[in-house]
């Protein structure tokens, strides 16, 4: 399973050489991670592309992520140059702190241009993320108007465009890049867990049991709640048996329809049913 994590289209390394260009445009990056999968959904090369830039790191779809780890990522993270959010862009919550954040890490340039006897100063800011992090979702909730076009699906956002807000930030859009490989398999499977890889390409049915048997270690109780079992067998795919049976996923002769009992599996840990998770800790 993890030698099949491995690709890197060709826009990917165009969209890499559009961020470098575009930094020279803006006063800092916004950066959104998936609140469940921190490190997993930090693009090491934005990290190395983007140094040297203020960085603000949204932490978005915190709703689904435990707060207490959140809170752990954003002491783990903050620096001097790197700020950190815990934001939701559905319900828009948290994205009120970015303006005050932005401010706070471009304070100097702020005061100087002020000093300049320039009043309405208009920060400009690049949004990079991985595909699926709700990067549109953020540019239309902070724009208010559906610009971005957003999709659960990977890879939806495609030119280059500015958008305007109404509080003094521009946003420059990106699209979502994923790195060429993965050397832990582990960050592989996290990525397709939420979904920022196309589950066109992954063994769903192997995802689904390793998603069970990750839960298994880190939310039993989850399990057992959700899917109203008595207790939890050894092996995960005993306990994947007893959820497609719970659930009807049978096929003829009794046999287990383990496509359909993955798919639903992934479909309700990404929709939150199986409560707040955080795949990873600092």
């Amino acid at each position: 399973m993890a030698n099949a994590i491995n690709w890197f289209p060709g826009h990917m390394a165009k969209t890499r050489r559009e961020i470098k260009e575009n930094l020279k445009l803006v006063d800092a990056v916004i950066e959104i991670r998936d609140a469940r999968i921190v490190k997993s959904s930090a693009n090491p090369e934005v990290e190395e592309i983007c140094k040297g830039k203020p960085r603000l790191i949204l932490l978005n779809k915190s709703d689904l992520s435990e707060e207490s780890v959140t809170k752990q990522w954003i002491q783990n993270l903050s620096s001097n140059d790197i700020k950190v959010l815990s934001v939701n862009s559905i319900t828009g919550n948290g994205l009120r702190n970015i303006k005050p954040a932005l401010d706070e890490l471009l304070e100097e340039k702020i005061t100087r241009l002020k000093a300049k006897g320039l009043v309405n100063i208009t920060i400009r800011v690049m949004v990079v993320g991985i595909p699926n992090v709700g990067k549109s979702s953020f540019i239309n909730k902070m724009a208010k108007n559906n610009i971005a076009k957003t999709g659960d699906r990977p890879g939806v956002t495609k030119s280059k465009q500015w958008i305007k807000t109404k509080i003094g930030i521009e946003l420059l859009d990106t699209p979502g890049v994923l790195w060429p490989k993965f050397e832990d398999e582990e960050v592989g499977l996290n990525l397709a867990f939420t979904g920022a890889i196309k589950d066109e390409i992954m063994d769903i049915e192997e995802l689904g049991l390793r998603l069970v048997e990750r839960m298994q270690t880190f939310y039993p109780q989850r399990l057992i709640e959700r899917y109203k079992l008595d207790s939890l067998e050894e092996e995960p795919i005993d306990n994947m048996d007893v959820i497609a049976r719970k659930r009807g996923a049978v096929i003829s002769r009794g046999n287990i329809d383990y496509n359909r009992v993955a798919v639903m599996l992934l479909d309700e840990f990404r929709g939150g049913k199986l409560g707040a998770i955080s795949l990873e800790r600092p």
